[in-house]
């Protein structure tokens, strides 16, 4: 498992890492309105999957925002998907006061079948650990990055160029 940290302290990564090349695990979070969603609800567009801690903190605000920024120019053949363990009624209560219009938030509170499918549970904090997944249009998965320290950002520019190269 990535070497993790959160405030420069270790944390436990629990569930199966996921590798560039292996098919991309199902899951089922919920959406804003408590419905169930899983991968397939997205098979045959390319997905964006940004993972973090919670939307209501510094860094991960700062992702969300900048992938919502993103999506509006990347077509409707590209879904962004930010997956937290906020609850469903705080991520659309959160959208809604910062104008996301264009990711959807997804919840993982309920049984974490998005962490442990990609290897994201923090043990020891029960929340995500801040990462990026780029899935094709066939689930194969194109992109990971498993930030190493969770208050640090992931590399924007080379998640968003790992979608371009799957739209060309």
């Amino acid at each position: 498992m990535a070497n993790v940290t959160f405030k420069n302290n270790p944390v436990t990564l629990l569930g199966k890492e996921v590798a560039v090349g292996d098919t991309a695990p199902d899951f089922t979070v919920l959406s804003n309105d408590l419905n169930p969603v899983t991968l397939a609800d997205s098979k045959g567009k390319i997905r964006l999957i940004s993972v973090v801690p919670s939307v209501d903190t510094g860094v991960c605000a700062v992702q969300t925002r900048k992938f919502n920024e993103e999506a509006a120019s990347l077509g409707d053949d590209v879904e962004i998907l930010t997956i937290s363990v906020d609850l469903p009624f705080a991520q659309a209560r959160w959208c809604a006061a910062e104008g996301i219009e264009n990711v959807k938030t997804l919840s993982d509170h309920r049984d974490l079948s998005f962490g442990e499918a990609y290897g994201v549970v923090i043990q020891e904090l029960r929340l995500l650990s801040r990462s990026i997944f780029v899935v094709d249009q066939n689930d194969k998965v194109t992109y990971v990055e498993y930030v190493s320290e969770n208050t640090n950002h992931p590399n924007y520019e080379q998640a968003i160029e790992a979608v371009k190269q799957l739209l060309n």
